[in-house]
């Protein structure tokens, strides 16, 4: 009976490597369903096309972003539990990625142009996060996914009201974030500290501001 072979660094850099490559620049699959299938196609005009493109395009980097975070802090995780935790939470992103692109194309739109900074950006925090100990890793998790469905909430808020393939996929991606944060809890996470959240927030608002443009 063949044991199963533990990954050395080499092999999770490989697989990082490969991970960060179809994140940015392949076309992700998702696993379940996309929530606008079955919802009708509403013509838009060109003002509301556009505004419904620039907040897929945000959510599209935020999904990016979420990708380069978890994959970030399993590359660090200690505990082979939390990693098998962020890894199955980056895996749920990836649907959120291919709905956010799918979406966007429908839209005659692009993902932001910005995305392997975004990608390279975010690894590097969701590292430097992992670095200080499982339970800030699953709280700096936690902290991302209250402040993703805060955007989200204003997202459905600020969509055209015609909108509805749009406002159906950010309705899914915000259960979805709601429960990783409560799993994130649940698994130990501890609370940031002051200012690691109001960092967090600036840091997403700039980055709100560009991709909603490029």
């Amino acid at each position: 009976m063949n044991a199963t072979r533990e990954l050395t660094p080499l092999d999770r850099f490989l697989a990082d490597t490969q991970r960060a490559l179809d994140t940015v620049f392949g076309a992700p699959t998702a696993e379940r369903d996309n929530p606008s299938d079955g919802v009708a196609q509403v013509e838009l005009h060109d003002d509301e096309r556009r505004h419904s493109a620039g907040l897929m395009r945000i959510n599209h980097v935020g999904e990016v972003c979420a990708q380069a975070l978890y994959c970030g802090q399993a590359a660090v995780a200690r505990d082979p539990a939390t990693r098998a935790h962020l890894l199955e939470a980056a895996q749920e992103e990836t649907d959120h990625l291919a709905w956010c692109a799918d979406r966007l194309r429908e839209l005659d739109s692009r993902p932001s142009l910005l995305n392997p900074v975004w990608y390279a950006g975010s690894f590097a925090i969701g590292a430097l996060a992992g670095l200080r100990g499982d339970g800030w890793n699953l709280g700096f998790v936690v902290e991302t996914e209250r402040q993703v469905e805060a955007h989200i909430d204003e997202h459905l808020d600020s969509l055209p009201a015609a909108d509805a393939r749009s406002r159906a996929i950010l309705e899914v991606m915000k259960t979805d974030e709601a429960r990783h944060a409560d799993h994130a809890e649940a698994a130990g996470a501890r609370i940031l500290p002051p200012p690691v959240p109001s960092l967090m927030a600036a840091a997403s608002t700039l980055m709100k501001a560009v991709a909603y443009r490029i």
